[in-house]
């Protein structure tokens, strides 16, 4: 492995991937158990496959944003360190299987050149944040909800209370009625409303899938804001 000291240009995305790159060689030198190294791992998105010695990668894409530089970026990260092919999940994100650990660090470089994150893609971390897939070009939306699910996005990146949670959390915004978010099934959903020419949202809370599965509740009929 090698250092990127002088290849990342924020300062805070050198800092995880030489951690992460520290991590890896205590790990392999029998200096950090087994289960430690999970969970600083995860909260690099980097999730261990059941094939020995490789990876999979889960690239968050915010609120399902994307551009034509960052998909390209992903492809050709994926031509390099793995087999060409890549898995798009529910939550807008997009997983790299069968990768190296040693080329992890080295992978999370390459995305970034084009401000593509692994941070906090798994683990007990505040998962991608997602929203309705029409959001901004919808003619029938109540807003655009993209700006909010950004900030939220920014306001829980690296944020220390979302390092190691009791559990993961999931964040989801739709942009109608129709709830395209599914906030129903998220921890905490907003659906989009306007009342009296204020914009808000209806705040559904507590939902989720799993084992347990449970339908949200509703928290707030609506929330407003100026």
């Amino acid at each position: 492995m090698q250092s990127f000291r002088t290849e990342i240009e924020n300062p805070l995305v050198e800092k995880d991937i030489i951690e992460l790159v520290n991590k890896i060689e205590l790990f392999q030198k029998g200096k950090l158990d087994e289960e430690k190294f999970r969970s600083l791992r995860l909260a690099g998105g980097v999730y261990g496959q059941r094939q020995e010695g490789v990876q999979m990668i889960r690239i968050k894409l915010p609120y399902g944003k994307v551009t034509s530089h960052q998909l390209r970026r992903i492809a050709e990260v994926s031509d390099e360190y793995s087999r060409s092919r890549l898995h798009i999940t529910t939550r807008q994100d997009i997983q790299i299987h069968y990768v190296d650990l040693n080329r992890t660090p080295q992978l999370w470089a390459e995305l970034e050149r084009d401000q593509v994150t692994l941070r906090e893609a798994c683990g007990n971390t505040v998962r991608n944040v997602t929203a309705s897939e029409t959001s901004g070009i919808d003619i029938n939306e109540v807003f655009d909800v993209s700006p909010y699910a950004d900030a939220v996005f920014k306001f829980f990146l690296r944020n220390p209370i979302c390092q190691d949670m009791g559990r993961k959390f999931k964040v989801s915004f739709s942009n109608t009625d129709e709830d395209t978010g599914l906030s129903y099934i998220h921890d905490l959903g907003f659906i989009a409303k306007i009342e009296n020419g204020v914009k808000g949202f209806k705040v559904m809370l507590g939902g989720g899938l799993g084992s347990q599965p449970r339908h949200a509740d509703t928290f707030y009929t609506f929330h407003g804001f100026r």
